[in-house]
């Protein structure tokens, strides 16, 4: 047996098949949430796309991230998008369209945008471990950071949901009234 691959265990592989079948599901999903004309299967395939970078963020040993990418994404997000088509469309079969002069704008643009990060990643020097895999992730830290300095931040983040909310219930209420 060849030395590299003796020294290859087991978990290395399958971090390695994992981490490339959750990056499959993210661009399959997020190729879905880009193509699909039908609402409710774009709401689909980003849930998809949500749920895989959870994970990879879980590979990353970032469990708190991941948790806030379900909760918040996941959870509140792509919920608040199903019912707000639920309550304002006519059909849940809504379909939508884009415009030939706006299919040429995305393009150039994702072109671009692939043009740089290409040009990032061919640059970056990479290291063969930047963080100890072994220590803690700062949780501790991030929560006095977050109930500290960036408290006002924090909260009128929260405000800002809380009028977004309300804001989709009087809307979805107009609608009602006006059939």
């Amino acid at each position: 047996m060849p030395t590299c691959l003796a020294q290859l265990d087991f978990t290395t592989v399958a971090t390695g098949v994992l981490f490339y079948a959750l990056a499959a599901v993210v661009a399959l999903s997020a190729v879905g949430v880009v193509v699909s004309t039908n609402i409710v299967r774009t709401a689909a395939c980003l849930l998809f796309a949500l749920v895989g970078v959870a994970g990879l963020y879980v590979l990353l040993s970032a469990e708190f991230l991941a948790a806030v990418q379900v909760v918040v994404y996941v959870g509140g997000t792509l919920i608040l998008i199903i019912f707000g088509v639920m309550l304002t469309s006519k059909s849940a079969a809504l379909t939508t369209g884009a415009r030939r002069g706006e299919v040429a704008v995305a393009c150039i643009i994702g072109a671009v945008m692939l043009a740089c990060l290409t040009l990032i990643l061919l640059r970056t020097t990479f290291t063969s471990d930047p963080m100890d895999p072994a220590a803690p992730y700062p949780v501790v830290a991030l929560g006095t950071a977050l109930l500290g300095n960036y408290l006002i931040p924090f909260e009128l983040i929260s405000v800002v949901l809380l009028v977004v909310m309300i804001g989709a219930a009087y809307l979805a209420k107009a609608r009602r009234g006006d059939r």
